[in-house]
Formats: structure tokens, C-alpha cells, sequence
């Protein structure tokens, strides 16, 4: 099962990153239409949680290893020429993270009650 949970992890970052340095006008326009800090929050939100499902032993790593990939995705898009990087975006990045170690925290819990 921890095998899936890495795939799965690794393949919405790889996502994630096309997404974020990928012209705006080759982006779906129906997924893509709601708040650019939602997005962010949203997809760190899922990043973490299967992340920490991944790497469950070294939490602290992972999510320090997130925030810094949100903040190179930022500078990425800085220096592609066609995408802007932003703060704002990286903090939106963050405020994704810590939900999603709240939300793995639940399910955590909730299983060891069972």
C-alpha cells in the first residue's frame, strides 16, 4: 500500500508542476476557473496528505521538502517569462500544507481509535 501512496505523491508533484509553469491559455479552463490562492491551497492540501501517507516516518522532511517546492515553483514561474511568481502564492502554498497535516493528523487518529 505505501507503494501506491509514493506513486500517487510523486505523480500529482509532477502534475502540480506542469500545471503551475504551463501557459495559462493551454490550462482546462473548466478546472482552472476558481481562485488562484484556492488552487495553491488545494492542490498542497493533497500534496501533503499523500505525501505524509507516503512518508509517514519522516513528516517534518516532507513537509519542509513541500514548502520548498512551492517556493521554487515560484521562481520558476518568475523565469519562465509567460507565468508570474508570487509570495502570496507560495504563503497560499503553505497555509495547503499545514491542512493537509491537519487532515492526515484526523484520519491518523480516527484509524487508531478503531
Amino acid at each position: 500500500m505505501n507503494r501506491l501512496w509514493t506513486w500517487l505523491f510523486w505523480g500529482t508533484c509532477i502534475a502540480v508542476a506542469i500545471l503551475s509553469l504551463a501557459p495559462g491559455q493551454y490550462l482546462p479552463p473548466v478546472a482552472f476557473t476558481w481562485w488562484d490562492k484556492a488552487q495553491h491551497a488545494v492542490a498542497f492540501l493533497i500534496l501533503a496528505a499523500l505525501g505524509l501517507a507516503a512518508y509517514a516516518n519522516t513528516p517534518v522532511r516532507l513537509l519542509a521538502g513541500l514548502l520548498a517546492f512551492g517556493a521554487m515553483i515560484e521562481v520558476a514561474q518568475w523565469a519562465t517569462g509567460w507565468r508570474y511568481g508570487d509570495w502570496q502564492d507560495w504563503v497560499a502554498d503553505a497555509v495547503g500544507v499545514a491542512a493537509g497535516l491537519g487532515v492526515w493528523r484526523l484520519i491518523t487518529t480516527a484509524i487508531k481509535r478503531l
